[in-house]
């Protein structure tokens, strides 16, 4: 069995947080989403690696980044850090092929930001309401075995306007107590590269503890990982697979100058 080798990028400044908070933060993940994740998302076709923003090379070498077929992404405090030639190398390994899953407020990542092309804004509320989430897509392959609906009982409102791409399909939406919805679960293609986003996961909650969340999530790695890769390359065909006929009005003309 070929495994999906899959890479959780946690900026993990959280978890580490002086003070009552990172306490709290920790009694939920005690060493961390990423290493969370990794424990419960593990499988038989999976081979999980994780990587924080503090390890040498901000924990995505090119060695590791070339040998991952799926980047979990997850950040919140320290977007800005993320180097400019990082957030390029994740890019052209996506149209690539690799898959990307971006977790809640990943949203506002460098990376997710500069594949969506849009500011990717949202509403948002911290008062640890209700949300109903809502399978609409129910026969996508990320839905698989996922209830209708499901409530996550306290969590951080995100809510519409969601300024992502009008091209994204929509898995799961989410509806908060306190009346606002989101597009919560939404899958995108950019040349080879699947791309998922996923609201539900703010810290301060244990989210990723719910076994619907896991599967959501094992299903997105399935469904991203790439069947094949598409090394860089250019458009150029010179040879025609038909006859050309047109007589070429450039032909006396060298244009192999305006390709340099």
């Amino acid at each position: 069995m070929k495994k999906i080798n899959v890479t959780i990028w946690n900026e993990y400044r959280h978890e580490l947080a002086e003070g009552q908070i990172g306490e709290y933060i920790r009694k939920i993940y005690p060493h961390g989403i990423h290493t969370f994740l990794a424990e419960k998302l593990q499988s038989e076709d999976f081979e999980i690696k994780t990587a924080t923003l503090d390890e040498p090379e901000q924990g995505l070498s090119d060695e590791l980044l070339n040998n991952t077929d799926v980047l979990i992404w997850w950040g919140h405090c320290a977007h800005d850090e993320v180097k400019d030639e990082l957030v390029d190398k994740i890019q052209k390994r996506i149209l690539a092929g690799m898959g990307l899953i971006v977790l809640h407020s990943g949203h506002m990542s460098k990376i997710f930001r500069r594949m969506m092309g849009t500011a990717c804004r949202l509403r948002w509320r911290e008062a640890g309401e209700k949300e109903r989430i809502w399978t609409v897509a129910q026969t996508h392959p990320i839905a698989q075995g996922i209830p209708e609906t499901f409530v996550i009982p306290n969590h951080e409102m995100y809510g519409e306007p969601f300024d992502i791409p009008n091209d994204g399909k929509i898995i799961f939406m989410s509806w908060f107590e306190g009346g606002n919805v989101i597009r919560s679960g939404v899958t995108f293609e950019r040349d080879r590269g699947k791309i998922f986003y996923f609201s539900p996961g703010h810290e301060t909650f244990p989210v990723y503890h719910d076994a619907v969340i896991q599967q959501i999530l094992t299903n997105a790695i399935r469904w991203a990982a790439p069947a094949c890769y598409v090394p860089p390359r250019i458009t150029k065909q010179p040879e025609s697979p038909e006859i050309i006929r047109t007589e070429n009005p450039l032909k006396a003309i060298n244009t192999t100058v305006l390709h340099k």
